[in-house]
C-alpha cells in the first residue's frame, strides 16, 4: 500500500462500537442494505392480499434479519472479526452490484463463469460506476470497519448476550413459522430461485458447490463408443466439410431472418440457406450452452463436470476418422476442444483484426479458404465465435456502426435502451457479413460436399424487464436468452450425395428444435454410424431421400 495512503487512514478517526451494537448494524448492512435485490424480488413476486401474506412479508423480514445475527454472533469473535467479516463486505458488495444493476442470479454455473472468464474479458466489467458502487458501499464500510475498537464484555457475559440473541431469534421465527410457514411453502416453491438473490449465503453455497464437484470431475475418462465409422466412401471420392459457426449471445429475436423489423441480415437474406425459427438453448451461458451442444446428453440429463470427463461428438468424429480443427476467437472452448487439434486467434496476432486481447471475427476468414484447398479428408471446421458478446461495441469495425447513436461503453444499465439495441444490433449485423462470407468462401470448393452452419450458445437480454447479459437461471431465463438463431447452408454437390431434399429442410423451418437434436444432425449429416446416435432426433433424417442412409 502506498505510503500517502497508509497516512490518510492512520488519521481516520478511530470510533468504539460495543460488540452487541456491531452484530445489530451488521445484520441491517448485510441482511438489508447488500441484500437490494433479494428485498426488490420479495416486492415484485410477494403478492400481498391479505393479512396471511402480510405476516408472511414480516416474517421473511424476521427470518432474514436473524440468520444474519446468528451468523455475526459467530462471527464477532475478538482475534478474527475483521479478518473474517471485511472480505465477506467487499465480495458482496460486488454480488450485491451485479444482482441490482444487472439482474443476474448468483449460482454454480455463475460461478463457473466467473473462473473461467480471462483477465481481459473481466476488465470489460469494471466501469465508472461499479467502481463508485464498491467503493461506496464496499471500500469506506470496510475501512470503517478496520479502524472501529469492539468493546467486548467478559467471556461470559459475552456469551449469554449472544445465546439470549440466538433464543430470541429462535422464538420468533418458531412463532412466525407456526403462523405463516404454510404461505411461506407455497411461496418458495413457486419462486425457488430467490435463494440465489440471497447475498452472501448464494455465493457461499455456489463456490462451495462448484469446488465440490470440480474435484468430483477428477475421474477417468469415458469412452461412449470407440468404434464409430463412416456409412459409405464418397460418391465420386468427394470429401465431406462442415464449417460449423458458433454463435456468442445471439439471439434470434435481433435476426431480421426471424421476422426483426431491422435489416440486420442482408448478407444471409440473399443466400440459399435454411432458417430454423424455433431453436432453443441447452443453457443461458457458454459455460453450459457449449459442452452441452456437443454433448449427446439432453439439457435435462447434461452435466458440466461428467461432460469434462466425456467423449462429446469431436471425440467421437476424430475417433471415425474425420479431421478435425476448433478455432477460438472467445477465449476458450470450456474443455470441448481438450483432444482436438486447436488455433487460437488472439495468438495469431493478425493486425488487421486482432486488437490487444481480442480480434474481430473476420479473422476466422482470413486463411480459411487455404485450408479448405488443403483438405483431403473428411473434416469438420469449428469457428467459436466472440459474436455478440459484452462489451458489445468493441465486436465490430467502424465500417459496421451503422445503428446509430451506439452505446460505447460496457456501462450499459446507464446508456439509452436504444442505444444498447442499436449496439447489439450492430454486432448481428457483423455475424451476418461473417457467415455469408464464409459460405461464399465454401463457394468457391465445388468439388466437396461442403455445408455451413451457424447456431448461437444462448441469447441476451438488452434491459427488458431490467435484465441485462444472460445466465439467468434456465427455469426463470426470458426467451430472449434462450431462444437462438440456426442456419444451414449445402453446396449442390451436399445435396446431391448427401441425398437431402432442401424443400423438405423448409418444411421444418417453424418446427420446434434444441441444441439437444445438434449431436445426432451433425452425426447424420456427416455419415457417421455410432451406437449413439439417436436418428429421432436428427433434423435432417425425415429430409433424406430413399437410399442416404
Amino acid at each position: 500500500m502506498p505510503a500517502f495512503l497508509k497516512r490518510s487512514i492512520a488519521r481516520l478517526p478511530s470510533p468504539t462500537i460495543k460488540s452487541q451494537w456491531l452484530i445489530v448494524v451488521l445484520t441491517l448492512y448485510f441482511g438489508f442494505v447488500l441484500n437490494l435485490s433479494y428485498w426488490r424480488f420479495i416486492a415484485v413476486h410477494l403478492e400481498i392480499d391479505g393479512g396471511w401474506m402480510a405476516l408472511l412479508a414480516v416474517w421473511l423480514v424476521v427470518v432474514n434479519g436473524v440468520l444474519f445475527g446468528w451468523s455475526f454472533c459467530l462471527a464477532v469473535i475478538k482475534p478474527i472479526a475483521k479478518w473474517l467479516i471485511i472480505p465477506f463486505l467487499l465480495i458482496s458488495s460486488v454480488t450485491n452490484y451485479l444482482m441490482w444493476n444487472l439482474g443476474v442470479f448468483i449460482n454454480p454455473d455463475m460461478i463457473r463463469n466467473v473462473f473461467q472468464t480471462n483477465v481481459h474479458e473481466a476488465t470489460g466489467f469494471i466501469t465508472p460506476s461499479g467502481c463508485l458502487w464498491f467503493f461506496v458501499s464496499g471500500i469506506m464500510p470496510a475501512v470503517l470497519l478496520a479502524r472501529t475498537r469492539i468493546q467486548y464484555q467478559p467471556f461470559t457475559r459475552e456469551l449469554l448476550s449472544r445465546l439470549l440473541y440466538i433464543g430470541v431469534g429462535l422464538i420468533l421465527v418458531a412463532g412466525f413459522a407456526a403462523i405463516s410457514y404454510k404461505e411461506y411453502r407455497a411461496f418458495a416453491r413457486e419462486h425457488s430461485e430467490k435463494r440465489q438473490l440471497v447475498n452472501t449465503l448464494n455465493y457461499v453455497s455456489s463456490i462451495t458447490r462448484y469446488i465440490l464437484e470440480s474435484w468430483e470431475a477428477r475421474r477417468p475418462f469415458v469412452w461412449l463408443d470407440r468404434n464409430p465409422t463412416r456409412l459409405a466412401p464418397h460418391p465420386g471420392g468427394h470429401p465431406t466439410v462442415l464449417i460449423f459457426i458458433l454463435g456468442e449471445t445471439a439471439r434470434a429475436a435481433n435476426f431480421s431472418l426471424q421476422g426483426y423489423e431491422r435489416n440486420t441480415n442482408p448478407r444471409l437474406s440473399k443466400e440459399d440457406i435454411v432458417y430454423f425459427k424455433n431453436m432453443t438453448s441447452c443453457g443461458t451461458d457458454t459455460g453450459v450452452s457449449l459442452p452441452c451442444i456437443f454433448s449427446n446428453r439432453d439439457r435435462q440429463d447434461f452435466n458440466v463436470n461428467d461432460a469434462k470427463v466425456t467423449q462429446n461428438l469431436l471425440d467421437l468424429l476424430a475417433t471415425s476418422g474425420h479431421a478435425i480443427l476448433w478455432q477460438e476467437n472467445d477465449g476458450h472452448c470450456n474443455d470441448v476442444c481438450n483432444r482436438v487439434p486447436t488455433e487460437d486467434m488472439v495468438t495469431t496476432g493478425n493486425p488487421k483484426y486482432c486488437h490487444d486481447w481480442y480480434c474481430y471475427d473476420a479473422v476466422f476468414l482470413d486463411g480459411l479458404e487455404d485450408k479448405l484447398r488443403a483438405i483431403r479428408q473428411d473434416t469438420l471446421i469449428v469457428l467459436h465465435t466472440m459474436g455478440s458478446h459484452e462489451s458489445y461495441y468493441q465486436r465490430y469495425p467502424e465500417e459496421f456502426k451503422k445503428f446509430t447513436p451506439t452505446c460505447d461503453t460496457a456501462d450499459i444499465m446507464y446508456c439509452p435502451r436504444e442505444a444498447v439495441v442499436n449496439t447489439y444490433d450492430n454486432t448481428i449485423l457483423y455475424t451476418d457479413y461473417i457467415v455469408s462470407s464464409a459460405i461464399n468462401i465454401a463457394k468457391k470448393f465445388p468439388n466437396f460436399e461442403i455445408g455451413v452452419m451457424y447456431v448461437s450458445d444462448h441469447g441476451e437480454s438488452l434491459g427488458e424487464h431490467n435484465v441485462y447479459f444472460h445466465a439467468l437461471p434456465y427455469t426463470i431465463a426470458p426467451a430472449e436468452q434462450t431462444h437462438v438463431p440456426f442456419l444451414l447452408w449445402m453446396s449442390e454437390t451436399m445435396k446431391r450425395d448427401g441425398r437431402i431434399d432442401y424443400d423438405c429442410l423448409r418444411g421444418k423451418t417453424d418446427q420446434a428444435f434444441s441444441h439437444d437434436n445438434i449431436f445426432h444432425s451433425l452425426l447424420g449429416l456427416l455419415k457417421v454410424q455410432s451406437s449413439l446416435y439417436q436418428p429421432e432426433k436428427d433434423i435432417f433424417r425425415t429430409c433424406r431421400m430413399k437410399g442416404a442412409e
